[in-house]
């Protein structure tokens, strides 16, 4: 389980990390780079930065508490932060009728669901 954990939590880390990207790209790049990334439309650019820079913290916060052994408990509490981002990202692509979409937010929102159950209560860090 905790193996499985740790993957499951540096793909995810990756994926965030990679969708960081919006911190550095305008909001038409952004919308350009993939049919599913519409929903730009539906934001200014700083919320688009800050989304992004939400996402790089989190990224860290999945890995680095761990490796590092400083405040492991922020692990989860990363995992629910951006739990919240994805139940955000459903809502929007429920609002604007983008179902096929919304299919990859679900995944990523049970992933993260995933980890945040099992470093709280299945496989937690304890000291």
């Amino acid at each position: 389980m905790n193996l499985a954990l740790w993957i499951v939590a540096g793909l995810l880390a990756a994926a965030y990390l990679f969708g960081g990207g919006k911190l550095v790209l305008s909001k038409e790049k952004i919308k350009s780079t993939s049919a599913s990334a519409k929903w730009v439309d539906d934001f200014g650019a700083g919320t688009i930065k800050a989304i992004g820079v939400f996402e790089v913290l989190g990224a860290a916060g999945l890995i680095l508490p761990a490796v590092l052994g400083i405040a492991p408990v922020l692990v989860p509490l990363a995992a629910v932060g951006l739990a919240v981002i994805m139940v955000g990202a459903v809502i929007t692509r429920i609002r604007r009728r983008e179902f096929k979409f919304m299919a990859a937010d679900l995944v990523y929102l049970a992933l993260l669901s995933f980890v945040v159950w099992g470093r709280f209560f299945a496989e937690p860090f304890t000291g």
